[in-house]
């Protein structure tokens, strides 16, 4: 056995039709392409979205939502997280693109206040919220805003 003995299951396939073959065919003069028009000529292509003339989807939806140009996207990094970089004290943007805590040094960072803090840590990030600074600032620590 190789690939050149391979067949279809037996019944699984049918005959091609064998269009404009003759009245006998039941698909003879027209082949199946009904009268005149576009779509009986030859080399005719329509494509997946036609609708036959009919206004299409895409312009019968209206538009919507818009893209704000001004919108400022943070790469986060929450407090527990600075908690696995060991006993470090000074801490900037340059050593948690090296930890791994943040992926690209182009996009600002912002500190985030989920998870516990137990040492003092100094940071330099580009936004803090509120409550990432009051558990840096208790535990005597700074945050300071590049």
């Amino acid at each position: 056995m190789n690939l050149s003995q391979l067949r279809p299951a037996k019944g699984s396939t049918k005959n091609k039709k064998r269009r404009g073959r003759g009245e006998g065919s039941g698909l003879a003069v027209t082949a199946g392409r009904g009268h005149k028009g576009y779509g009986s000529r030859g080399g005719s292509k329509k494509r997946a979205w036609f609708e036959g003339g009919q206004m299409p989807l895409q312009r019968r939806l209206p538009k919507f939502g818009f893209t704000n140009i001004r919108k400022i996207t943070f790469q986060v990094v929450n407090v527990g997280d600075l908690e696995k970089l060991g006993d470090l004290q000074e801490i900037n943007k340059q050593l948690l693109l090296e930890k791994r805590l943040i992926r690209k040094k182009n996009i600002p960072v912002k500190l985030l206040g989920e998870g516990e803090l137990s040492r003092k840590i100094n940071i330099e990030v580009d936004a803090v919220s509120k409550s990432a600074r009051e558990k840096i600032e208790k535990l005597g620590g700074t945050v300071t805003l590049a």
